[in-house]
């Protein structure tokens, strides 16, 4: 039954009592719909339950209703009902699209608008299907469905949703192979090698024109990067040959190795933590007494992350 209205002193039957508690517990009567429908004012205090297959709207419209008036709205059928503002004004939180088995209360807050309380608020049922699958959004709530074994959630704004599922990508080596072809070491001078002929070099990391002896680390790639050096010397009697290695000119440490006689070389592996344009140089010191050349210096170096 409808929302009535009385008069001082009347005396309310059974049936008025039994409406007015119906009306208090949220909903009424129900009127069953199986079409789309315009509201009218009698059905303030009362549900209306649409029951159909295909798509329905329930219309509002101004100047039926009072401030304070509720509406309660179900769907029970397997089409999607959207609650639609006619010549009113309707707001909510959650969604006007009810599907099958969502409700809502319509609370007018005056003769022209109104606020839709949507039950479930996604305005929709899960349209999760498969173990692994995602809860996404385009348009409206999406299942992205599990990708394949070892592929990897990836954002792409070609997608509706925005994702993807796809393989991972290869991570890139960087790095430098250098060598040179050595140069004479005066007496108890430290003097910085140089490399002349690349093997290889991934990201402009050195240069056989300038700066020889420098390995700078290119933009975006600061962290962890490993070097790897090597050096021979000429023959001869030595009492110590060094490596040291220098960070922006500035000296990071040496490897000592003694000699006594015949030939000489170094080997010093070192992990150096770097920002870019820092750049790694590695200067050699002999005392034999006289000059002496280097010979075939080398150079790896690698990437390891941030």
């Amino acid at each position: 039954m409808a929302k009535q209205t009385f008069t001082t002193g009347q005396v309310l039957t059974a049936a008025q009592m039994t409406s007015l508690q119906d009306t208090a517990m949220g909903g009424g009567a129900a009127t069953a719909k199986t079409a789309s429908y315009v509201l009218v004012a009698a059905d303030a205090g009362t549900t209306v339950a649409m029951n159909a297959a295909g798509a329905t709207t329930i219309t509002v419209n101004t100047g039926l209703f009072a401030a304070g008036d509720t509406v309660f709205i179900q769907n029970i059928g397997a089409g999607v009902c959207t609650i639609t503002a006619g010549t009113a004004t309707v707001n909510t939180a959650g969604a006007l699209a009810l599907p099958q088995y969502d409700a809502g209360i319509l609370y007018f807050t005056s003769a022209s608008a109104a606020i839709f309380y949507d039950y479930i608020q996604v305005g929709a049922v899960s349209p999760l299907t498969t173990k692994g699958d995602l809860y996404t959004f385009s348009t409206s709530d999406t299942r992205l469905g599990v990708g394949a074994n070892d592929t990897v959630l990836t954002a792409d704004s070609g997608e509706a949703t925005g994702l993807k599922w796809a393989a991972p990508a290869a991570a890139a080596f960087v790095g430098v192979s250098a060598s040179g072809s050595g140069k004479t070491n005066s007496n108890a001078t430290f003097v910085s090698v140089d490399f002349d002929t690349e093997a290889f070099d991934t990201d402009a990391i050195h240069s056989t024109t300038s700066n020889t002896s420098r390995f700078t680390v290119p933009s975006g790639k600061g962290g962890k990067w490993m070097f790897l050096f090597f050096i021979a010397w000429q023959a001869g009697t030595y009492t110590e040959i060094v490596s040291r290695w220098y960070k922006n000119g500035v000296q990071q440490g040496d490897r000592t190795v003694g000699r006594q006689g015949g030939a000489a070389g170094n080997i010093s592996p070192v992990i150096f933590n770097l920002s870019a344009a820092d750049y790694i140089e590695v200067f050699t010191y002999q005392d034999s007494g006289g000059n002496k050349n280097t010979e075939s210096p080398f150079m790896y170096v690698a990437y390891l992350g941030a």
